[in-house]
């Protein structure tokens, strides 16, 4: 009998470090995610600010952002102080064009100088260089529409504001603009050319932006079916970022960004495994 209790006892106690030793084993993991993606992250982050490209782009959209929005985007005219229509309406055809400016040399740069081979023997994780690259290039973006915070404080210096509604604006175009990175970071995993991954992420930006917008709507609602006019809709990114400039923050539109970003992120993914192998 005493054999007996001194044989289950070990088993028992194996049974009960084996959850223990599961959680220690996966905290390890994401802490090395972290670190790796944080090295990345900040190795990234000053490659942008080596070089023209991130200064070029944030002078380029906080000019044209806030020049729109006092002469075709009409400020004056329809006193917009939520500046829904006057400025943030821009943002998307704006973001459909620099985005992929920032994104295109993301992996197309590490396919023709051959450091794409060197990053699978270093200890980085495929996914920790991708969310390294994508963070650091959303960064750069956060730091673009942070600059254009000026026309914030004009509109509330001239008016009454509701400045939720300009806080949902900015929100919503943060998304949008992570939307766009994550594609341009996919279509850059293909290619080792930076004036094509440009060209395509451009084009495939521009249909997501196209499809949704009112007058295109329009156009399918006359010869096209209704099941076509709610695909459109609900494909169209427009439809989804105007909810945001009127300071609407709906589940399905977040669902909308954050499950496109994660499909491309993934497919991103796979695509550079898919190389190395």
């Amino acid at each position: 009998m005493n054999w007996k209790n001194k044989a289950e006892v070990p088993f028992r106690s194996s049974s009960a470090k084996s959850p223990v030793r599961n959680h220690l084993r996966l905290n390890s993991q994401l802490n090395n995610l972290t670190m790796n993606t944080w090295t990345i992250f900040k190795r990234e982050l000053t490659s942008y600010f080596t070089q023209l490209t991130a200064y070029a782009v944030i002078v380029i959209f906080g000019l044209l952002s806030v020049g729109l929005a006092f002469t075709f985007g009409s400020f004056w005219r329809y006193e917009d102080a939520s500046l829904s229509y006057s400025f943030f309406w821009w943002h998307p055809l704006l973001l459909m064009i620099l985005a992929p400016a920032v994104t295109m040399r993301l992996w197309s740069d590490e396919h023709r100088t051959g450091t794409i081979e060197l990053l699978g023997t270093m200890p980085v994780s495929m996914g920790s260089a991708i969310l390294g690259k994508f963070f650091a290039s959303a960064f750069v973006w956060l730091l673009a529409l942070a600059l254009t915070f000026p026309i914030v404080v004009s509109v509330n210096w001239l008016g009454d504001p509701d400045n939720w509604t300009i806080f949902s604006g900015y929100l919503g175009s943060f998304i949008v603009c992570c939307t766009f990175l994550a594609i341009s970071s996919l279509v850059s995993a293909f290619t080792r050319d930076q004036v094509v991954a440009l060209i395509v992420s451009v084009a495939i930006c521009f249909i997501l932006t196209f499809c949704g917008i009112d007058p295109v709507i329009n156009e399918v609602r006359r010869s096209g079916s209704a099941e076509t006019v709610n695909l459109l809709s609900t494909l169209g990114v427009y439809s989804h970022f105007l909810d945001a400039t009127r300071g609407l923050i709906r589940l399905p539109s977040l669902i909308y960004f954050i499950g496109l970003i994660s499909v491309c992120l993934v497919g991103t993914n796979l695509v550079l495994k898919s190389q190395r192998a």
